[in-house]
């Protein structure tokens, strides 16, 4: 029986196809939506559906952006000859944060994942590289996920770069700042030692 009735019900189901947002997540936000004012579901509706229509790749880096060249790649000032290879926009709005880096990015859209039927081919790498042959760098730092599909895409990526001459590094992983050592797994704490620095 729907308890509902159909409008309400379809909102609760288009709410729950949502990323992250289960059955009872969708049933609240279908409730907010429905007790706000007209204005502002209008407003909301408005800005999906502008998100959806505006928004593209950047031609350069690929994030996603509704400016062309995206904001990054349009500033003058940062240093085209170092690229940061990244798996997704929101890693690259991680990094840009850090206010710590200024050279470019590629966004992968997602890492080299066989149990999920993702290969070499489903991300953005032939795009790298042609975009490598038009304008060389002198370094790719790949920051890729410290999980096994983002190591998995690192080395991938490092094996094909190799050959072009290219300086390719890795980020350094290790223990959070706040972090208790004994809490740590051992794979951090190696991954910590192997990325020390001289103080």
């Amino acid at each position: 029986m729907n308890v509902y009735g159909e409008s309400i019900s379809r909102l609760i189901e288009e709410f729950s196809k949502l990323p992250g947002i289960g059955g009872k997540s969708a049933q609240r936000l279908a409730f907010y939506i429905i007790n706000q004012k007209v204005e502002r579901a209008e407003a909301l509706a408005a800005a999906i559906l502008n998100a959806r229509r505006g928004v593209r790749y950047c031609s350069i880096c690929l994030t996603l952006t509704d400016s062309e060249p995206c904001a990054v790649c349009a500033d003058y000032k940062r240093d085209p000859r170092q690229i940061m290879i990244v798996e997704d926009p929101r890693d690259m709005a991680a990094y840009e944060r850090t206010n710590g880096f200024k050279g470019l990015y590629h966004v992968l859209h997602g890492a080299i994942s066989p149990m999920n039927g993702i290969g070499p081919n489903e991300l953005k790498i032939r795009e790298l590289l042609t975009r490598l042959k038009e304008s060389p760098a002198d370094e790719i730092i790949l920051a890729t996920n410290p999980n096994v599909e983002g190591e998995a895409t690192a080395m991938y990526i490092s094996r094909l770069l190799k050959p072009l001459g290219v300086k390719v590094t890795r980020i350094a992983h290790g223990v959070p700042v706040g972090g208790d050592l004994e809490f740590v797994d051992e794979m951090t704490l190696s991954r910590a030692l192997e990325g020390r620095r001289e103080m």
